[in-house]
């Protein structure tokens, strides 16, 4: 019944991985600049302390987006029938394999 929301899901959680990776580097660090793209510029667009703000609210965002997606493909995938518990189940169902019997031209080997 949910396999349906299996593919927008997994879209949102790529999409909010990529995004977290993006806010996490842009985030300044101990020195106050906007570490990858230059700091000079981060105070002019967000202010003195507003690009914290809004790139910790960001983040924090981001992240429950990500945690969340990460819980429910999770749940997703375990209650499938093609989760591990259902492919063990297949496999002890299956009808053990016989060895090959023994070429009738190979030697014997006395005792």
């Amino acid at each position: 019944m949910l396999k349906f929301l299996e593919t927008p899901a997994t879209v949102v959680h790529v999409i909010a991985c990529l995004f977290l990776v993006l806010v996490v580097l842009i985030q300044p660090g101990k020195s106050g600049g906007l570490g990858a793209f230059g700091g000079g510029s981060a105070q002019q667009v967000f202010g003195g302390r507003g690009a914290g703000n809004v790139l910790t609210k960001t983040t924090w965002v981001t992240a429950f987006m990500f945690f969340s997606t990460s819980v429910f493909l999770a749940y997703l995938s375990s209650s499938s029938p093609d989760s591990l518990e259902a492919a063990a189940k297949k496999k002890d169902a299956a009808p053990s394999v016989e060895p090959l019997p023994a070429k009738p031209d190979a030697p014997t080997q006395a005792p």
